[in-house]
């Protein structure tokens, strides 16, 4: 059988996840769209192996995906949007190695969990306190002795991320998770061609003049390209048999996925200030109704979803093969359902007009094409690896490498003479 459909259903619901967490932002909206990606990759590889830890494993892809959400990237944006070479040539670089280190910590973490084996298991208190050191080392080091800033005066935390995956690559390799290691270097190939290319789309939507949230379509490229490599690492890989289920491991990273991180989102978005300039903005005449309703709303929501996760859960959780027909891949489609209306009601969609110019309006669609895809793939369940794995070296990786910085150039080159001036940009230098 073709394996693009099992990819395309990982990059799909993974691009529709990082498009949603636009309306939310940093550390915990990441969050929510990194559990998407690891979930999407459990339901498209279908492993029975992984489904009685699927809670922990999505919980490792929030984490690890969560960890990026620090960086910023907004004045990085602007420096594509000028039109001196190698201002727009430098942001263009920098946004891939934002969206790479996005990839390899949410990619890593990811394939720990993935690579765990009842005789084989990740130490974590020592290599989070490895991960800790080497943000605070690299932070402190680039930014305060060497003062290589990226952006500023904004967060240099990119330092900070960059040490952190140094000492999760290097646990990796000196552990023997070599595996892991690999999804890592493919989420991070993903993730950093996903940003910087869909910034590139972005200028180029703009230019074009048609009325469209392109800054959307830059993070659906990131959560795009960053789930197909992170797909096609574990699809493309021999994985041994998978560590025996915890059930207080899958209990708190139950709560943390459905309660945790929707409950943080909620507090952050729902803020009545935040809700009162929405309405003000739709010139809504009852404000403090729209208010009250969307709290309203997102309370019902969380209570809902959350009741009816833990319960299926609990019933379903010791049955390995109704966890794999039914309850994973129900459970991908309704988060991400869970996530998509949480973005409509944040945004007051119910409240507007329906038209395609929202890009919240194609959330609904892309989600339901993922589960015509789940549909034609779930028949059979195939061995691990469906994709024939390439021969890898570091000189491959090499010439991947040379071949991106060569694509960096003349995406900055067409840049700059598409356009003159435009809003919102830059100059680093």
């Amino acid at each position: 059988m073709s394996v693009a459909l099992p990819l395309l259903l990982s990059a799909l619901t993974f691009g529709l996840g990082w498009a949603i967490r636009g309306h939310f932002g940093h550390e915990w909206g990441a969050s929510w769209a990194g559990a998407m990606g690891a979930l999407a990759v459990l339901v498209a590889s279908r492993n029975r192996d992984w489904m009685g830890r699927a809670p922990v494993l999505t919980a490792l892809g929030a984490i690890g995906w969560a960890v990026g959400g620090m960086m910023s990237y907004g004045i990085v944006v602007g420096y594509c949007r000028g039109t001196d070479f190698f201002n727009v040539a430098y942001g263009y670089a920098m946004l891939a190695v934002i969206g790479g280190l996005y990839g390899f910590i949410g990619g890593g973490l990811f394939g720990l969990g993935l690579e765990t084996t009842n005789e084989k298991k990740p130490k974590w208190p020592s290599l989070l306190a490895e991960m800790v050191a080497g943000a605070w080392i690299f932070w402190g080091f680039i930014i305060y002795q060497l003062e290589w800033k990226m952006t500023p005066p904004r967060s240099e935390l990119w330092a900070a991320c960059l040490g952190a995956a140094a000492a999760l690559a290097w646990y990796c390799q000196r552990a023997r998770f070599h595996r892991a290691l690999r999804v890592a270097a493919y989420s991070a190939l993903g993730g950093g061609f996903g940003f910087f290319f869909g910034n590139f789309l972005q200028v180029m939507g703009n230019v074009s003049g048609t009325p469209y949230n392109w800054w959307n379509v830059m993070e659906f490229s990131l959560g795009f390209c960053g789930g197909l490599g992170m797909a096609y690492a574990v699809l493309s890989s021999d994985w041994p048999r998978a560590a025996a289920p915890s059930k207080t491991a899958n209990g708190l990273a139950l709560i943390l996925i459905v309660a945790a991180i929707p409950l943080t989102n909620f507090i952050v978005q729902f803020e009545p200030g935040k809700l009162l300039k929405l309405a003000e903005s739709m010139n809504l005449s009852h404000a403090e109704m729209f208010v009250r309703t969307q709290n309203l709303f997102g309370w019902i929501l969380m209570a809902a979803c959350t009741l009816a996760a833990l319960l299926a859960w609990r019933r379903f959780r010791d049955d390995v093969e109704i966890l794999y027909r039914l309850v994973v891949p129900l459970f991908l489609f309704f988060y991400g359902l869970y996530y998509t209306l949480f973005g409509h009601i944040v945004k007051g969609f119910f409240y507007r007009p329906y038209s395609l110019r929202h890009s919240d309006a194609l959330y609904l669609p892309v989600l339901v094409l993922t589960v015509l895809f789940w549909l034609l793939i779930r028949k059979k369940e195939p061995p691990l690896p469906l994709i024939r794995p390439p021969k890898e070296s570091a000189g491959r990786w090499t010439t991947v490498f040379a071949i991106l910085i060569v694509i960096v150039v003349l995406v900055a080159l067409i840049s700059i003479n598409s356009h003159a001036d435009m809003g919102g940009a830059h100059e680093r230098f």
